[in-house]
């Protein structure tokens, strides 16, 4: 991680809190850019470079289509170059050693040289946020923004610049200016962060030892199989959407509101509908600046299956410069497809239990394509899902498995809106605030409690 989750919560936090509060309204986001920016060097002092690029490439790329908007193909030739830099950058940096070793696969008479350049942290989520300013200015849909310091902290901002959401400009350009935070907003913010941080310590990172266990292991049957890829399943929600909350509430305690990004997805009764509720804001960007532009649905089936294709392709490809990615995400595509054509029409006269039930067996499966980038351990794993090592499981497997089944009872309930709509049918406000004050305290010792005693704490997106 860029800072140790010690350093983070009870360092670097309240330091920024206070220096943020303690500074003069309209230099707050000279001080965000400035903390931004020491957070991201933190971990990447040479790569902190790369993003002032990417600021500067798309803040003066916006500022020229703005000037020569009149003059449209010089407008259009600065929007195209800025696009192909922005892509360049994260190609070279994201898939440059993926394509040498694909070449050198396909074409190994050529001794293809494999490139192995570091990852930086956070590139996937603010190149597709700094492209989307330069694409909303070209439709001129947002105005230029001419601070570069305003425009740097949009896109350097520390609570979602790791793990997003991504936040769009058009979304917040108006909360760069003109916010105004308040005691609320700040309460708020501190609760969502901390129902966040118990998501990621207290189950995804628990959910994620049981996995490792089970993953290993070579005596656990079908019924270990499931056991371990159901864990995985609620590693992968709970560590990103518990990220993802404590951003939103991070960005709220500095006055901004970020978008939801997740809204209880493994409640879902078809594929449709669980990519309306998983990754929100990525779903949300593809949509608008792939899927639209492409033509979407509006010129006939056929080309609208092609557009899917090309979105899902690309979506499994934003995740990762691995051929399973890849997979992954056609994988998706194809369900998707299959829903739109006919599928869809025949789930609607199913019984609810049996779309859910259909809908978490290809979501679940869907988690051992996304898990395992060499395809033999993935083949290996398929298997042993349907029978390949046998039904039967040993004694110590079991035990494992017994020992984390109320965790993993408990991760199933909260993955539903079941807790949370029984929490606001309480009529009592004081009563209400009591239980959350008390969630939150206990949230925050809990927390910290696992973090000490733990040096495990994994972090699935920093490869995204």
């Amino acid at each position: 991680m860029v800072f140790s989750s010690f350093i983070f919560l009870f360092g670097f936090l309240p330091v920024v809190l206070a220096l943020y509060y303690i500074t003069p309204r309209r230099f707050r986001n000279v001080t965000l850019f400035v903390v931004d920016l020491v957070f991201y060097s933190w971990g990447e002092p040479k790569l902190v470079l790369l993003m002032l690029v990417s600021v500067l490439l798309n803040y003066f790329s916006a500022i020229l289509i703005g000037i020569y908007r009149p003059k449209k193909r010089l407008a259009r030739a600065i929007f195209i170059l800025s696009i192909i830099l922005n892509l360049g950058l994260l190609g070279f940096f994201k898939y440059i050693g993926f394509i040498g070793e694909t070449l050198q696969f396909m074409l190994p008479f050529l001794n293809i040289p494999i490139l192995e350049v570091s990852l930086p942290i956070g590139i996937s989520f603010y190149t597709f946020q700094t492209m989307s300013y330069t694409i909303d200015v070209y439709r001129n849909t947002v105005a230029v923004q001419k601070n570069v310091i305003t425009f740097g902290t949009y896109v350097s901002l520390f609570p979602q610049l790791i793990a997003g959401p991504i936040v769009r400009y058009s979304d917040v350009a108006e909360q760069l200016v003109n916010r105004r935070e308040s005691l609320q907003q700040f309460t708020d913010g501190v609760r969502i962060f901390l129902i966040g941080l118990a998501k990621k310590v207290l189950i995804a990172n628990q959910m994620g030892v049981l996995w490792d266990i089970l993953r290993k292991s070579t005596d656990g049957g079908v019924i270990g199989a499931w056991c371990g890829i159901l864990a995985y399943t609620f590693q992968i929600y709970y560590d990103f959407s518990g990220y993802s909350d404590m951003a939103i509430g991070l960005g709220k305690m500095f006055g901004f509101e970020f978008m939801k990004n997740f809204d209880y997805p493994y409640i879902s009764e078809s594929i449709t509908e669980f990519w309306r509720r998983w990754h929100i804001s990525l779903g949300t960007w593809f949509r608008e600046y792939v899927y639209i532009p492409l033509g979407g649905n509006r010129k006939g089936l056929g080309r609208q299956i092609i557009n899917m294709s090309v979105v899902w392709f690309l979506t499994g490809l934003w995740h990762g410069a691995s051929w399973n990615f890849i997979l992954w995400g056609v994988y998706f595509g194809i369900l998707l497809i299959i829903e739109k054509t006919f599928l869809l029409k025949a789930l609607k006269k199913a019984p609810a239990i049996v779309r859910h039930i259909y809908a978490l067996f290809f979501i679940v499966l869907g988690w051992v394509l996304f898990y395992f980038e060499n395809m033999g351990e993935m083949g290996v794993f398929l298997g042993r899902l349907f029978g390949a090592q046998g039904f039967g499981l040993s004694v110590n497997t079991g035990a494992a498995i017994l020992s984390f089944l109320p965790l993993m009872i408990a991760a199933a309930v909260i993955s539903t809106p079941l807790l949370t709509n029984t929490f606001h049918r309480i009529k009592s406000s004081g009563v209400r605030m009591v239980l959350e004050n008390t969630g939150c305290v206990l949230s925050l010792l809990l927390c910290t409690a696992s973090l000490a005693g733990s040096s495990y704490n994994p972090f699935l997106y920093f490869k995204f």
